[in-house]
């Protein structure tokens, strides 16, 4: 899955980020934190939670994040004083700046029917499906990655193979929906199906592969 992002692209199933067409040293806790805020986007992130996720189990002080953000902003071309992406949420952490990426395009699902794309609609983004496994809830890997207490680490899923998507709850603690109502069992989605995670609404869209391209593009 590739996302693009001013001159910058980042690629997460090879691990690479590439600045001007030419890779870029990214250390893994700089890679994750670049990850993190992507996935949260447009939120806000706390200092504590990104502490939590980046150093679980470990005693680090704000500093140790704030040599974080100031190597991946170096990495990425970016001055603190004028920041394209990264903002500082004084007091508070830190975001990715919505203006910086408006939307997110689709990627193609190898879902084993090539004519169909599958995206989820939440919070004004389209954020793509890919074949095999789409966690939902607060774990780095999500798709979805939903800042609420009442979302599991690994809350649900959604399957997509050669049959189509399925969604899936994952043992969460305040169950999943699906067009309103509590999953019992694994059931399968179609266009426009509502999914529920705490306070949180996605809709499933499925849409003929020729209507995008398989690159995402943050301007």
């Amino acid at each position: 899955m590739r996302t693009a992002f001013g001159d910058c692209v980042l690629d997460t199933g090879s691990r690479e980020l590439r600045r001007n067409g030419e890779p870029v040293h990214l250390p893994p806790k700089a890679f994750q934190l670049l990850e993190l805020l992507l996935a949260g986007r447009p939120q806000a992130l706390s200092k504590e939670d990104l502490m939590q996720r980046l150093w679980p189990e470990t005693f680090v002080t704000e500093a140790s994040l704030s040599n974080l953000v100031a190597d991946l902003r170096r990495a990425i071309g970016e001055e603190a004083r004028r920041p394209r992406f990264i903002r500082t949420v004084h007091g508070f952490g830190y975001a990715w700046r919505d203006d910086a990426a408006p939307a997110l395009g689709g990627f193609a699902a190898a879902s084993g029917r090539g004519d169909r794309l599958y995206r989820l609609l939440w919070r004004g983004r389209e954020v793509p499906l890919a074949s095999g496994e789409n966690v939902l809830g607060r774990v780095p890997e999500a798709v979805v990655w939903i800042a609420d207490p009442a979302v599991s680490r690994r809350h649900a899923r959604i399957l997509l193979d050669a049959r189509g998507a399925t969604l899936e709850d994952l043992g969460s603690k305040n169950g999943t929906l699906l067009n309103g109502r509590r999953l019992a069992a694994p059931a399968p989605l179609a266009d426009g199906d509502e999914i529920g995670l705490g306070a949180a609404r996605l809709t499933l869209r499925v849409v003929p592969a020729a209507a995008d391209s398989t690159e995402t593009s943050f301007r």
